[in-house]
């Protein structure tokens, strides 16, 4: 199966998420968040970056329990931003 390349809107989607993960990351440390969402500091890093854009479904769950945020929370900063405005 080969996968078709992400969108330009997938991509900017993913930069959003990445933007608002790393706003509510706040003050803790990338190692720290990591391991409480049961992945790898350098797989965060690359969500956070937008390098990878459109992370699987269980990750993003693991991250809103590991930050305390209800998972619609960053689903709403993948899908159009609104989240994302509305904590900045």
């Amino acid at each position: 199966m080969v996968r078709l390349p992400l969108t330009p809107e997938q991509i900017q989607a993913g930069a959003r998420l990445g933007a608002l993960l790393r706003e509510l990351r706040g003050g803790r440390g990338l190692d720290d968040v990591a391991g409480a969402a049961g992945m790898s500091p350098e797989t965060l890093r690359k969500i956070e970056t937008g390098r990878l854009p459109s992370p699987a479904f269980g990750t993003v769950v693991r991250l809103a329990d590991a930050l305390g945020v209800p998972v619609e929370k960053l689903a709403e900063a993948w899908r159009d931003g609104a989240a994302f405005e509305a904590a900045s």
